[in-house]
């Protein structure tokens, strides 16, 4: 586990030299928090439809740099947002840790992240998605997420209008807590059929539930694929230590990059952000 996090936590340096470094104001109320940012930009003028990028408990990792040049190679705009770098949290993955941050922060970042592309001429306002993975992709959900808006306008939160056109959550962790509530836009989950971090089994349930009262939410199961399966070079290993409810003990997770899962969730998110995005 410690070698594992040692390495991503490297890379999240490494991904500072990505072009297109900025920052951007969040949309807490009373409190906003600049919070760091790369972006990736298709050649040419524009306007660009444009994907915001969420990370997982270990923060940003090499892997989102990647997903961000596959995005920008069709056509999309590419938004990577760090929400651990300005609250100097090391990583989100442990029990109790004392890094733990507010549940609604990284909401708060993600509407933030949108209103600063809404207002760059080089991108289309109407037609940017979130996409998130593990912990990101609970936060990808949220900003479509009926109740999750409503909660975040009592709390006076000022949503960009027209909001987040799609989401994409990607081995999203707490689907548990969504089963119950209903997306307003398009949602594709994307997992592994053997995750025992954030389990098939739970996220199909609310997908089922939410399309059974009329969401546009799909899902796609792929076979023995553990979490992690689209992080290249990611070996086959337990991480011991991590949080994890899904688990006797509450401790360890199961990761592994699989190439033809990999492959699969490329083409279903082309798919997906063509037919939501491109419209």
């Amino acid at each position: 586990m410690a070698r594992a996090l040692a390495v991503l936590l490297v890379s999240t340096a490494l991904a500072g030299c990505a072009p297109g470094s900025l920052s951007f104001l969040n949309a807490t109320p009373a409190k906003p928090l600049q919070v760091p940012a790369w972006e990736y930009r298709p050649e040419g003028a524009g306007p660009f439809p444009a994907v915001v990028l969420l990370h997982g408990c270990v923060g940003v990792s090499p892997h989102l740099a990647r997903w961000a040049r596959w995005l920008t190679d069709r056509g999309h705009a590419a938004l990577v947002v760090d929400s651990f770098g300005p609250r100097k949290v090391a990583g989100d993955c442990l029990p109790d840790s004392p890094d733990d941050i507010p549940v609604t922060a990284r909401f708060d970042d993600a509407m933030g992240a949108l209103r600063w592309l809404q207002s760059q001429p080089f991108i289309r306002p109407d037609r940017v998605a979130a996409m998130g993975f593990s912990q990101g992709g609970v936060y990808a959900i949220s900003v479509i997420n009926g109740p999750s808006l409503e909660r975040a306008q009592r709390r006076g939160v000022k949503l960009p209008e027209p909001g987040f056109a799609a989401a994409v959550g990607v081995y999203p962790g707490g689907c548990f807590s969504l089963v119950k509530q209903l997306v307003v836009r398009p949602l594709l989950v994307l997992i592994g059929e053997a995750d025992d971090w954030t389990p098939a089994a739970i996220c199909k349930e609310m997908t089922d539930s939410m399309r059974a009262r009329g969401a546009e939410a799909s899902i796609v199961i792929y076979p023995g694929a553990f979490h992690y399966f689209d992080v290249e070079g990611q070996r086959l290993e337990v991480l011991p230590h991590v949080d994890n409810n899904s688990r006797p003990g509450g401790r360890g997770a199961t990761v592994s990059y699989q190439a033809e899962a990999a492959a699969g969730a490329f083409r279903q998110v082309e798919s997906f952000l063509g037919a939501h995005l491109a419209r």
